[in-house]
């Protein structure tokens, strides 16, 4: 009875944040559609046919045993790997500003490191379970898992898409340090890690700006510190209650992705600080509830699959919340259910239906 009160609770706390979306999406992209699509609905109408296959997804997925997911933890792997592979096939990919991440269909764009993400999740969790005797080993439990991550964050990076790369190697390593792997082993990984990605800063100028401007916006203020600087000004406009829903400026053409990366700050501007802290109150309260599916999870795969998706949907939700603020660089994360995205937020809504799915398993042994 208790896990289903959590089911029902985790379950409304998604629809009360992806209502949320609907309200702020309109009110920060109405006008940029109808001044670009002359259709003042056009990113609303898009997001509910989002919303419309994410929850056909999440039904689907919360009736679906979530431990025959372990029959699909390898080949559905294979399956991100060679997506990833043919998004960077010029004519079957989708360039945009210089990335090329998205398969780009009539009225849908399917970026394939979202599905690599979840396979990634799904994959770990399952070699978690299966080698629990090797798992503290370097040859048999770590160096396959870090081998698996470093070949598909590769190609991830190559898009390039390097907020995603980090969030999903942030994530492996939990799950991969709660399943027992020695700490010291781990450490070595993320040192390594760093340099790594102190390279990849470094050899590409767009992302020194970034880090740049995330240290001193205002020495560019036109260039690279620009969408940081417009969101800060956004988040202050609004003050303690804001300037009333609907009545953002910054939506007007000043900050970029009003309605994408930054649609906290649109938040934070026309519903004020009371607004801001009441959606990450909701988003607090959904981790919380995520946690105890894990806890409660029924093997050991739930509880490794459950811990990864909680902590992926945290982490996107902790940076985009930080970078809105100024306090993080610049990453590219959408705000779990409230963000504009396609294949980000159908996934989301999947990952919440395999939640549901562990849970109810708990409740019925």
């Amino acid at each position: 009875m208790v896990m289903r009160d959590v089911r029902i609770k985790l379950f409304m706390t998604m629809l009360l944040l992806i209502c949320i979306g609907v309200v702020m999406i309109y009110s920060a992209s109405g006008i940029y559609a109808s001044e670009k699509y002359h259709d003042e609905f056009f990113f609303l109408k898009r997001h509910l046919s989002f919303i419309l296959i994410g929850s056909i997804f999440t039904l689907l997925f919360m009736m679906f045993d979530y431990k025959k997911l372990r029959r699909f933890a390898r080949p559905a792997l294979i399956i991100s790997v060679l997506l990833l592979l043919l998004v960077m096939v010029p004519g079957l990919g989708r360039e945009v500003a210089g990335a090329r991440r998205w398969f780009r269909f009539k009225f849908f764009s399917f970026q394939p490191s979202e599905f690599a993400v979840l396979a990634m999740i799904v994959y770990v969790a399952d070699f978690i379970a299966r080698k629990e005797h090797q798992i503290k080993t370097i040859r048999w439990g770590l160096a396959p898992v870090v081998c698996v991550l470093g070949f598909v964050s590769l190609l991830v990076l190559a898009q390039p898409d390097l907020g995603t790369t980090i969030s999903i190697s942030a994530v492996v390593f939990l799950m991969l340090y709660v399943g027992g792997v020695p700490w010291r082993y781990l450490l070595f990984i993320f040192l390594a890690a760093g340099l790594a990605l102190y390279l990849l800063i470094v050899s590409e100028p767009y992302r020194m700006r970034r880090i740049v401007a995330f240290l001193n916006p205002w020495a560019d203020p036109k260039g690279s510190g620009f969408q940081i600087i417009q969101s800060q000004i956004a988040l202050g406009s609004g003050g303690i209650f804001g300037t009333g829903l609907g009545h953002s400026r910054q939506k007007l053409f000043y900050l970029p992705a009003a309605h994408t990366d930054f649609i906290f700050s649109i938040i934070g501007e026309e519903l004020g600080l009371v607004g801001t802290i009441g959606v990450i109150i909701i988003f607090f309260y959904f981790i919380r509830l995520g946690l105890k599916v894990v806890r409660n999870a029924p093997d050991r795969f739930g509880y490794f699959l459950s811990l990864g998706l909680v902590c992926m949907l945290s982490f996107r939700a902790i940076v985009n919340i930080g970078v809105s603020c100024g306090i993080m660089p610049t990453k590219g994360l959408p705000l779990p259910f409230i963000s504009y995205g396609g294949s980000s937020f159908v996934f989301d809504m999947i990952s919440v239906g395999i939640l549901l799915n562990v849970a109810k398993a708990r409740e019925v042994t």
